[in-house]
């Protein structure tokens, strides 16, 4: 065994084809069949459990649940012999009870099974040709009964009552049943349709009227519940009868269809799907329903109580599945997304972590092949016209760009997404993702190419076909780099391993190939088994193979050479295409059967498989921006319709309050004034009352002395009635002891003449006896006589059989021996016969087919014609409930005109308090505006303060620094002229004593000497090192104080632009308004001008009146504030601008590169200082 494990997880598809394939388990348990597998799904909780097929299953048949819900039977076929397995269900997980694989009489498939009531014992309907009905005892494998049923295609039933051990029935599809017949009979039978054929009995249904129809829909299904029953009619449509006090019959109740699907390429099509199974749950509160498109629908029965007589629609139990083959499957690493696409020309796109379908779409044409981009937005799609590359939107599959690659079966992105590979016949296309252009083109496959893999690096593509041949592509060549070509083998697909160095192959001839270097390394066969798709994990050790018969085997790397895997069933149908999730954790599985199966996946070692996601799944999804804008609308329609309804609301509330306390207001005066009239009744009553209780009381008195008297007069008669009475008794009891003498005399006498009657008779039959007994004893002895004679002639008849036997035997050798030789002549005939036979066979099937494709275009007419007529009748309902609304509404408007009468009386108020609000409103609006335009001069101003106070701020701590820097210059300037006076003292003090030994020479020599060498030597040590360390100190504080100049200049030329900017603007706008007001003035002065000029002229005072002209023209008030401010040009201002902001930056940059020089000449604390002038001075004096 491989220690690689796979676990089921959950499995999305259904089999239509399984005899009643739906069945509640309990109230939110239900089964059903799916893929190779029977499936208890939770209706709330979402899990799955999995009940497996048998071990070399080819697929389900039909499945039973017992009534006591103890236990399931399947019928199967194993190894292509039918077998029945029961499981419990009461066990977790579930067990097998019984297997009935052995039988006593022909069978080749179980197509119906059933329990009885009390689950002991199980029938099953055989298929064609036998049709038989066994009968068992299952629990301990007993045959009970065999019957022979010519039913053909026609349903079995189950009686419900508790004969059924003893009577099974087969119920033939009447010609023309009356429908209160129908339905007393479905009452109690459950149908088992065969599944042969979807269309399983045409039972014709007529009015309760007794009224016969030409023709009628067909029932494929029927389930009972308490209330009655339920059945199909027709495709799509399902109807609950119930039962009628009248005749014991069953009337329609509801009629409930399956919903159209709008994303369908055929909405209207979408809902004719034939219902092939149904079932009520256990509380009969919900109504479960297979299709014919492999599609669960469910129903809740309680909202039919609520709204009955209008359609009520079935929902999907959880999404739309698909109902055909599956072609194509992938994933992507981003986001935990599987895309599928199905010969039933949809797309879907699900969701393997929550288990849910995200998207899908149905087209016009077959999808053949899928392919998801590893972002996990695109999808890459091969039609059977076109090749097309769609946007994942937020609810929508759209297309974006068609590539004409016709019928493409096989397309797939590159793992970095930027290019993606598409099949056509024999070769490769190989496309760029962002500008869609066909990179490359690589032809060399003979067939078609069926498999298509990128390496991990995407420099590497490796392709198999039909042709035998494994290429390994450059795709920075475009050449093929490794072949292996096996032309009897037909490839299916192929895999590489993380390091691209080998390839994995699979394909016709039952072996796994491992290939490198375009050679084949080893081969592991498949053991009787066609392989038809592999996928290696992306750590490398796991390998994962789908097989024909619809399992999945998981084996190790590297490969075993004995059978060392695990087989797992999976599909009823050889599985198309597999897939592994980019963390290793999930494998993905489909097939011919159209499920996809999603598998849990673990190495019982843990080596190199639980690889932690270091980056979590995305959650961005595309939308186009016309989606965007019309949800926002939408969303401000419903916001602004909300806000309206509330003010309807709220004033339709006020309406209601003023309309009830004006009611409340009535009703309070009616019934004081009821209670006032019924107090004034109470007294009047209360007199009548005491007037009537006296006149009572004096009649009673009456009444009870006219009894008294009666009384008296009755007894006094009574006694004389009794006293007759009793002397007549008296006489007839004298009578009757008459009557009894004489019945005893006659009992008497006839008892005397039995007797005699009785010796009579006894003596009569004692004579027959003795007669009978004479008889008897001739009668022995003629019977031994006999005997005698029959033992005799017996020995003569065997000694005349035996010779007749030996001349018999003779005779027949030699025809045995004749019949031989005719045997081999007939034999060449027969052979010349079967190939006649053989042809003309397939002459009929052709005819069959043809027959069988007129027929079904026949009942699609019909089912068409059907169709017809109800839209017709729905129609003709819809006119009359139309007519009804129409009506209904004239009265609503007829209410709200009433209503807008009464509206506009109100609107007249509300416009008159309107008005005078504004009116009241207007001077405080005034006084806002005036504060407003207040506050906003006084923000001016308070930024204008801000402004400067920064300004300010940025000069104090640039002086503050400055300041700084000065006093640390002066306090080691004071050090240094300390040390320097107190070693000129103590040099003096020294040399005052060396002046002491002037008489001495060579005492004053070595004073001189250790003056030197003490002061001298010492002072340049010292001199040094504090040249050093003042070197450094110097060289920081210059740095540091350049770098703080550098910033402060930095954040002066970022203010003072802000600041140029600023006043370049404002300046500007002074300009504009100056230029415009100069204008004006130009204008007026030239007016006055020519008034001057005419009024002057003769006095000559033009020039004087052009130099004054100006200055007195200019009114006092409109003058400009200062000759600062007067701008003729703007473009001279704003050249003086930047000629000043240019000297600026000279200046500073000059600033900066002197700095620059001063640092440049001080040498470093390694050298010594130049000397100063006055050093230079004493040096060259003893010169």
């Amino acid at each position: 065994m491989s220690v690689i494990v796979a676990q089921s997880l959950h499995i999305f598809g259904l089999r239509s084809r399984v005899a009643n394939n739906v069945c509640y388990f309990d109230e939110q348990i239900i089964i059903y069949p799916s893929g190779n597998n029977c499936v208890k799904y939770h209706l709330e909780q979402k899990w799955q459990k999995f009940i497996s097929g048998s071990e070399k299953s080819q697929g389900m048949l039909a499945l039973a649940m017992s009534p006591n819900r103890r236990y399931l039977a399947i019928s199967e076929i194993v190894q292509e012999k039918p077998t029945i397995t029961i499981y419990e269900l009461s066990s977790v997980p579930c067990k097998k009870r019984k297997v009935l694989s052995v039988f006593d009489f022909p069978v080749q498939e179980f197509v119906s099974l059933a329990f009885s009531p009390d689950s002991k014992y199980l029938v099953a309907q055989t298929g064609p040709p036998e049709s038989n009905l066994a009968y068992w005892m299952w629990e301990k494998q007993r045959m009970m009964a065999i019957v022979k049923a010519d039913i053909q295609n026609n349903p079995v039933y189950q009686s419900g009552d508790l004969r059924w051990e003893t009577s099974i029935e087969c119920k033939e599809p009447p010609s023309e049943v009356e429908k209160d017949e129908l339905a007393h009979e479905s009452e109690s039978l459950i149908e088992f349709p065969t599944a042969s054929s979807p269309d399983l009995s045409s039972e014709l249904l007529c009015e309760a009227n007794g009224q016969r129809q030409a023709s009628l829909p067909k029932v494929s299904a029927i389930a009972a519940y308490s209330k009655g029953f339920a059945c199909s009619a027709g495709p799509g449509i399902v109807l609950l009868f119930e039962k009628t006090e009248e005749k014991e019959g069953y009337r329609e109740n509801r009629e409930i269809r399956i919903p159209q699907d709008q994303r369908s390429s055929d909405p209207n099509q979408s809902d004719k799907q034939d219902i092939m199974c149904m079932c009520f749950s256990p509380s009969e509160e919900t109504l479960l329903i297979s299709t014919s498109k492999n599609q669960l629908y469910i129903f809740t029965i309680s909202s039919t109580e609520i709204i009955k007589g209008e359609p009520a629609h079935f929902e999907y139990l959880n999404f739309p599945l698909h109902s055909a083959s599956i072609t194509g499957l992938d994933t992507c690493i981003r986001k935990p997304l599987v895309a599928t696409c199905s010969l039933d020309r949809s797309v879907r796109i699900w969701n393997y972590e929550t288990n849910t379908l995200d998207l899908y779409k149905e087209y016009q044409e077959e999808a053949y092949a899928v392919s998801l981009h590893p972002t996990g937005l695109y999808v890459l799609v091969g039609f059977s016209d076109k090749l097309r590359l769609m946007n994942l939107l937020i609810d929508d599959i759209r297309t974006f760009k068609d590539f004409t690659v016709r019928g493409c079966r096989e397309c797939t992105f590159s793992n970095g997404g930027h290019l993606f590979a598409a099949v056509n016949g024999n070769v490769i296309h190989i496309y760029s993702t962002t500008s869609f252009e066909n990179v490359n083109n690589l032809k060399g496959h003979n067939g078609k190419v069926r498999s298509v893999m990128w390496s991990a690096d995407d420099n590497k593509l490796i392709s198999c076909g039909t042709d035998g041949a494994v290429y390994e592509w450059s795709l920075l060549t475009g050449k093929r780099e490794s072949e292996c070509v096996l032309k009897s083998c037909s490839y299916s697909g192929v895999a590489i391993s993380p390091d691209a160095k080998i390839i994995f192959a699979v394909g016709s001839d039952q072996t796994l190939k491992e290939i490198s270097d375009s050679s084949i390394l080893r081969e592991v066969p498949a053991f009787d088994v066609t392989y038809t798709a592999i996928v290696i994990s992306h750590s490398g050790r796991m390998v994962f193979t789908g097989t024909s018969m619809g399992t999945i085997r998981s084996m190790k790397y590297p490969l075993p050479v004995h059978k060392e895997f695990n087989e797992y069933q999976a599909h009823a149908g050889p599985i198309t295409k597999m897939s592994i999730t980019c963390d290793d954790q999930f494998l993905l599985t489909v097939s011919e059967d159209g499920c996809l199966l999603i598998w849990k996946v673990y190495d019982k070692e843990g080596r190199g498989l639980k690889r932690e996601k270091e980056v979590g799944y995305a959650e961005e999804v595309l939308i186009t921006k016309t989606d965007m804008e019309e949800k926002t609308q939408v969303m401000l329609e419903l916001k602004t319709r909300v806000e309206e309804l509330k003010m309807e609301n709220e004033y339709q509330l006020r309406l209601k309050d003023m309309n009830y306390n004006e009611k409340m207001k009535e009703l309070t005066e009616k019934f004081i004034q009821e209670m006032e009239s019924l107090k004034t009744k109470n007294q009047v009553l209360k007199a009548e009352k005491e007037k009537q209780e006296l006149q009572y009381q004096e009649q009673l008195s009456e009444l009870m002395e006219k009894q008294s008297r009666e009384v008296q007069d009755l007894e006094s008669g009574n006694n004389q009635k009794l006293l007759l009475e009793y002397e007549k008794y008296q006489e007839l009891q004298v009578k009757s002891q008459r009557m009894q003498e004489e019945y005893e005399k006659q009992l008497h006498d006839m008892e005397e003449t039995k007797n005699q009657a009785l010796e009579e008779l006894t003596e009569y039959y004692e004579a027959k006896l003795h007669e009978k007994t004479t008889l008897l004893e001739e009668a022995q002895d003629d019977a031994r006589q006999q005997l005698r004679e029959f033992e005799e002639t017996k020995k003569q008849i065997e000694e005349d059989e035996d010779r007749e036997i030996q001349e018999i035997k003779i005779k027949y050798e030699r025809r045995l021996r004749e019949e031989r030789e005719s045997n081999l002549r007939l034999k060449g005939e027969t052979g010349i016969m079967r190939k006649k036979f053989n042809s003309l066979q397939k002459e009929i099937e052709e005819r069959s087919n043809d027959i069988e494709t007129m027929r079904m275009e026949q009942q699609k007419l019909q089912g068409v014609i059907k169709s017809l007529e109800k839209d017709i009748l729905g129609l003709k309902r819809e006119i009359q409930e139309r007519d009804e609304t129409i009506q209904d509404k004239e009265k609503r408007i007829y209410d709200l005109k009433k209503k807008n009468q009464e509206l506009e009386k109100f609107k007249f108020v509300l416009d008159y308090k309107i008005k005078e609000l504004k009116k009241q409103i207007e001077p405080r609006e005034n006084d806002i505006k005036a504060m407003k335009e207040q506050i906003q001069e006084m923000e001016g101003e308070l930024e204008r303060f801000h402004k400067q106070n920064m300004q300010l701020e940025l000069n104090i701590t640039e002086l503050r620094q400055k300041l700084k820097a000065t006093d640390r210059e002066m306090h080691k300037e004071q050090q240094k002229e300390r040390d320097m006076e107190a070693l000129v003292k103590r040099f003096k003090t020294d040399l005052h004593n060396c002046v002491g030994f002037i008489q001495e020479p060579k005492k004053l020599k070595e004073g001189i000497r250790e003056l030197y060498d003490k002061y001298v030597q010492q002072a340049d040590m010292v001199e040094i090192v504090g040249v050093d360390t003042d070197l450094q100190q110097e060289y920081t504080r210059q740095r540091e104080h350049l770098e703080r100049n550098l910033a402060t200049l930095k954040k002066k030329v970022v203010k003072e632009s802000e600041i140029h900017r600023a006043d370049n603007v404002r300046i500007m706008q002074e300009n504009v308004s100056l230029i415009k007001e100069i204008n004006e003035l130009r204008r007026e002065l030239k007016v006055t001008r020519t008034q001057v000029h005419d009024l002057q002229s003769a006095l000559g005072l033009n020039r004087k009146n052009k130099k004054q002209g100006i200055p007195d023209t200019v009114p006092s008030h409109e003058r400009l504030p200062s000759p600062g401010v007067l701008r003729l040009n703007i473009e001279e201002e704003t050249e003086r601008i930047i000629e000043m902001q240019r000297l600026e930056i000279k200046r500073l940059r000059d600033q900066i590169q002197g700095q620059e020089q001063v640092l440049a000449l001080r040498p470093l604390s390694g050298g010594r200082l130049p000397l100063l002038e006055v050093e230079r001075s004493h040096e060259t004096q003893p010169q």
